[in-house]
């Protein structure tokens, strides 16, 4: 079991080392074709191909992105669970927020599902509120700058 859950982590682990280096092509080779894709705050869901999209607007938007690692545990269904914190200076739109430059840091919670050495599932949280303020939206009901 102990070795299951060894490879378990090591197909997570390769998926976010080459997000942190913004190697989206080198971190969807881990993800299956069939894949389920759920990132409530982002409205994304669907599978691998919007997860991509989803990845590489952020690596784009966050070209010093900094994903350090809180917490990790693997559970006995094969998912992994990691808690990050991002942290970045926005070059770029995000989410359909303006380019101003701003510093966010932003503690995320990943759920990756596991199977085969392949991920099959991503679910990722965040508060999005704290993203608004961290890149200086004035109003959640029109995403617009302060």
């Amino acid at each position: 079991m102990r070795e299951e859950v060894g490879k378990l982590s090591e197909t997570v682990t390769r998926f976010w080392d080459a997000v942190r280096r913004g190697d989206v092509d080198g971190a969807f080779a881990e993800v299956d074709e069939s894949a389920e894709v759920h990132i409530p705050p982002a409205g994304v869901s669907g599978g691998k191909e919007e997860a991509r999209a989803f990845f590489a607007e952020t690596v784009t938007a966050f070209p010093d992105l900094l994903l350090a690692e809180k917490s990790s545990f693997t559970g006995a269904d094969g998912t992994v669970v990691t808690q990050l914190k991002m942290e970045g200076t926005q070059a770029a739109d995000y989410l359909g927020v303006i380019n101003q430059e701003k510093h966010l840091d932003l503690d995320q919670a990943w759920m990756l599902g596991v199977g085969g050495g392949r991920i099959t599932s991503i679910k990722g949280f965040w508060d999005q509120n704290i993203l608004y303020r961290r890149l200086a939206v004035k109003r959640l009901d029109s995403v617009s700058i302060i």
